[in-house]
């Protein structure tokens, strides 16, 4: 190496040994004080203590970070205080990467030539913030409809599905929370498309064996007997049912036997399963008959296996054996349906479409019997509510506790009977949802509701013995009654305190069809189930129910002057017009609309 290279490594090195003691110098002096030129969006913090610079920052920014939000989400927007969201200026956290020492040079070389200018903080309480987005998106969010199918005099008709929306709740808090410490405009809320669980494609299959199924006629043999079952008899024995991504077919034994019963009672002996009947509080058995003839299911399952073949092969044998009775009398004897379990009565307002709907239901739950460890299913057993069925239009609770008209108005107060009498029968619960909004003539947390598709109520038999199922109306009330063997001497519901009480927001319409209606506060409640053997306390099972607020509707355009506070801590506000019209009815119970109930 030449003396000339020397020079040159011994320059390099050198420079490197007082840049290295240099970046040392500004590492040890990097933690007591802000260097000079350091901000903090703006707000300048140099040569200040920690507990300075946070003051500062607070005094500066937090005013502006306190002012109140507005979320708009499509025609609606909401107005809330940000630290009613869990969301404030973070002043601690805002200078904290100006002291201590660092080894960053990004940050060390900032602090020498003065032009390290931090981003403002934004504190989150994560729950806080998704509970106010979530009362944002019971407002907005409407399911989507999935497509039914059914076959009206012999032709498929198929309603298609429609899409529903959702607020991205992830993506909306996260907007809030951007949009805390920027100069104030209105936040964007993101919405999203839901699309039905069945496909266009799947619905269409769907239709193709719906056609296929009634186009033609199926020829049936038994013994003797030739009879013809006609195409519209496989339609009106036809139905479909959504399984998952799929309309399902399923084939009414029951009504294709009937379009051939005349034709078949050359061969035929008419049975009949038990039942029973409530005598002056006494269950008693009505006898079975045994039958002879063609079995439903065998019928129904022959047919299924050629209605997709040409209508010269629709031809099927089924046998003629002894149609036993579903339930005999020693069955129904054995069963241990002998008392009284439990007994409610749930009044209503009187309303035309109430007593249609509710009364609907309740004829079609009478007289069930459900099996030891069988579950009760509502929806399975009220059937969907269609005209079809038997129902007509009444109010429900819609998008974000607006009340809306729909098909089964109503339903949810026979729910209500059901499950309430199947509490104090000591049913197991598998399955109970509660209205969103509470409706002050139920008991709060012990009611129940259902949705189509969405939502079931379901309880299980969990005792030894059988359990018969009775009830029936009046133009004011249902009332229901469970029957079977008693295994606890009494079972009792204690209600605990309201608790996590959430103001109700104010909406205000402007639509022709506005009705009107009263705020609701949400709130949580627990009931505790409790059984008592022989007087004493055996178990106690608790329920917890979460209601939301349900909004005032104000049927007029929201005033130009600022409205005073309505009390809300926390509460987001809507001012746009709901696509849901409210229930004129909602507030038409008496005070002294309540509930009665024994335990037989």
């Amino acid at each position: 190496m030449t003396s000339a290279q020397k020079r040159v490594l011994f320059g390099i090195v050198g420079a490197v040994v007082l840049l290295a003691v240099g970046y040392l110098g500004l590492v040890v002096t990097s933690g007591s004080s802000a260097h000079a030129g350091t901000t903090v969006q703006g707000v300048d913090i140099g040569g200040m203590s920690e507990a300075e610079a946070a003051a500062t920052v607070a005094d500066a920014l937090g005013p502006a970070a306190a002012k109140k939000l507005k979320v708009h989400a499509l025609d609606q927007t909401f107005a809330l205080r940000p630290a009613a969201a869990g969301l404030s200026l973070d002043a601690e956290a805002s200078v904290a990467p100006a002291f201590g020492d660092t080894w960053n040079p990004v940050t060390l070389l900032g602090n020498v030539v003065g032009t390290n200018d931090l981003p403002a903080v934004v504190g989150v309480d994560g729950p806080l913030l998704m509970a106010q987005v979530g009362i944002m998106a019971d407002a907005v969010d409407v399911p989507p409809t999935e497509p039914t199918l059914v076959v009206d005099n012999g032709a498929p008709v198929l309603t298609p599905g429609v899409p529903g929306r959702a607020l991205d709740r992830d993506a909306t808090a996260q907007a809030m929370t951007d949009a805390l410490l920027k100069p104030r405009a209105p936040v964007q809320a993101h919405i999203v498309e839901v699309e039905p669980s069945v496909t266009d494609a799947a619905a269409q299959d769907a239709v193709a064996v719906a056609t296929s199924a009634a186009s033609s006629p199926v020829t049936v043999t038994a013994d003797t007997i030739t009879a013809v079952i006609p195409a519209a008899a496989v339609g009106r024995a036809l139905s479909f049912t959504q399984v998952g991504p799929d309309l399902v077919p399923q084939l009414d034994g029951a009504v294709l036997h009937r379009s051939i019963a005349k034709e078949l009672q050359p061969i035929e002996v008419t049975g009949r399963d038990a039942t029973f009947k409530i005598r002056n509080g006494n269950v008693k058995v009505v006898k079975s008959k045994v039958g002879r003839g063609v079995s439903d299911d065998e019928l129904a399952s022959s047919v299924a296996g050629v209605v997709g073949l040409p209508a010269a092969e629709r031809k099927v044998t089924v046998s003629v054996g002894t149609r036993e009775p579903d339930l005999t009398t020693d069955e129904a004897k054995a069963l241990g349906i002998t008392e009284q379990l439990s007994t409610f009565t749930q009044y209503f307002p009187y309303a035309a479409y109430r007593v249609q709907n509710i009364g609907e239901a309740a004829r079609r739950v009478n007289g069930t019997v459900l099996l030891p460890g069988e579950t009760f299913s509502m929806n399975d057993t009220i059937k969907e509510r269609t005209e079809k069925n038997g129902y007509t239009v009444g109010f429900v609770v819609g998008e974000g506790g607006v009340f809306a008209e729909a098909l089964g108005g109503g339903v949810s107060t026979a729910t209500t009977a059901v499950w309430t009498a199947a509490f104090y029968a000591g049913m197991e619960r598998v399955e109970t949802v509660a209205h969103s909004i509470y409706i002050s003539r139920y008991k709060p947390g012990l009611e129940a509701t259902v949705a189509w598709g969405i939502f079931d109520m379901q309880f299980r038999n969990d005792s030894p013995n059988a359990v018969l199922i009775t009830s029936g109306i009046t133009n004011g009330s249902i009332t229901v009654s469970f029957w079977g063997t008693k295994e606890y001497s009494d079972i009792q519901a204690e209600y605990g305190e309201r608790r996590d009480i959430v103001p109700f927001a104010k909406i205000f319409d402007e639509s022709d069809t506005c009705l009107g209606q009263g705020g609701v506060d949400g709130f949580s409640i627990t009931v505790d189930r409790v059984f008592y053997k022989d007087g004493a306390e055996f178990s106690r099972e608790p329920i917890t129910t979460r209601y939301k607020p349900a909004p005032e509707v104000i049927c007029h355009k929201k005033p130009n002057k600022k409205p005073g506070k309505n009390g809300a801590t926390g509460d987001a506000t809507s001012s746009a017009s709901p696509s849901a019209q409210p229930d004129p009815a909602a507030s038409d119970a008496p005070t002294g609309d309540g509930n009665t109930f024994s335990n037989g």
